[in-house]
């Protein structure tokens, strides 16, 4: 599993041996079967997660109880309630795994350890966060100015992958429709073609 996050890791900034075996002393592994909570709602976050092989998806619930995707996560990917892992304060979101999955913890204190430890890691999620906050906006400004069929198109296009993995229902909820709207704009894509 470390071998995924260091290649992911890799990708942004080098790291040195020295560095990789520092690093490893900071996480610990963990498995997840399929529909099983990492967090639910109401729970501190204590750990940022690295998903190092699997699919996991960070959702909330409303009063009525339907479903609100906020992220899915897979190969490569960070997920955590970052509010709540940063600040203590109860979580606002849950959780899970859509596919079994290994993942790779770290603490709140060995995040701040490593940082120091290894500075390079610093860099390294001031990466991400970057990307993070970009894809955010573009999520939002996609979601106020694009039509139902807009955002499937921009979705698949731009992330094959989560059409090809997460179920259609899962789609349909991050997009902000109903499943039977997300039905009709598939068959009217593929009948355009």
């Amino acid at each position: 599993m470390i071998e995924v996050l260091f290649q992911h890791i890799q990708e942004k900034v080098s790291l040195s041996d020295l560095d990789k075996e520092a690093i490893k002393t900071f996480f610990i592994p963990k498995k997840l079967r399929k529909r099983q909570y990492l967090l639910q709602e109401g729970d501190v976050c204590k750990h940022l997660t690295f998903i190092a092989k699997g699919l996991l998806r960070t959702y909330n619930v409303d009063d009525k109880g339907d479903e609100h995707m906020s992220v899915f996560g897979w190969e490569g990917w960070w997920l955590s309630d970052f509010n709540s892992f940063l600040s203590g304060e109860q979580a606002v979101f849950n959780i899970d795994a859509i596919e079994d999955s290994e993942l790779l913890l770290i603490s709140r204190e060995n995040y701040e350890a490593l940082t120091l430890t290894v500075p390079v890691m610093d860099r390294y999620f001031r990466i991400l966060y970057q990307n993070s906050i970009v894809t955010k906006e573009r999520r939002l400004m996609s979601s106020i100015t694009h039509s139902a069929e807009e955002k499937y198109v921009k979705l698949a296009e731009s992330n094959p992958k989560m059409i090809e993995r997460v179920p259609q229902n899962l789609i349909a909820s991050y997009l902000g429709i109903a499943p039977e709207t997300l039905s009709r704009i598939k068959k009217s894509l593929a009948m355009k073609k």
